[in-house]
């Protein structure tokens, strides 16, 4: 079918023909940056920096967009409420954080039922800094008379330290909390570390 144009448009449009083209091609400009710059993927978070373990501050995160067919299973989508909770585990930058890696009830009824987090106070601090989250130690009693193995390969879940000594907090079953409990109350305690 042939299309007839009337002459007045046709001598319109000719002479318009270049701001015609412009229009034109800064519409196909426009619509290529849109589809470019539109966001695509789930924003989630991850560590902004390698991490060592421990509380998380704001700088330590960062939001990226990753396709979700290679999300990891429980990712912490952008938003979550996560500053201030304790990374149970070192964290490469980029790495996309997950609620596994995260301490709370979740983690500890993942390891086996009975777990407990157990604080342990180590005499030494700066023993204590020589363990990070995820480290797996063995607690040592030293009474006045004997030594002994209080906790043997319990899994490090955060360190604090202070001038006191250095603060763990370690997955132990109940059976070792109350053994720590005992050397605590009467030993100085130390720590073994087992290579990863």
């Amino acid at each position: 079918m042939r299309v007839v144009v009337p002459a007045r448009l046709a001598r319109v449009l000719a002479r318009r023909r270049r701001l015609i083209s412009a229009v034109l091609l800064g519409l196909a400009v426009a619509g290529v940056l849109v589809s470019v710059r539109a966001p695509s993927g789930v924003a989630v978070l991850v560590a902004a920096r390698d991490l060592s373990g421990g509380r998380l501050a704001a700088g330590d995160l960062s939001t990226v967009r990753v396709p979700s067919s290679v999300l990891p299973d429980g990712y912490l989508a952008a938003g979550s409420p996560v500053v201030g909770r304790v990374l149970t585990a070192p964290a490469r930058r980029g790495e996309v954080l997950t609620d596994a890696r995260l301490l709370g009830s979740g983690l500890l009824a993942s390891d086996a039922r009975g777990v407990v987090a157990t604080p342990v106070r180590v005499e030494d601090a700066d023993a204590a800094g020589l363990v990070t989250a995820g480290d797996v130690i063995d607690v040592l009693a030293a009474y006045e008379t004997h030594a002994e193995t209080a906790a043997e390969r319990v899994t490090v879940l955060t360190r604090a330290q202070s001038e006191e000594g250095g603060l763990l907090v370690l997955a132990t079953t109940t059976g070792q909390a109350a053994s720590l409990a005992r050397a605590q109350a009467g030993a100085r305690l130390s720590i073994a570390v087992h290579p990863r």
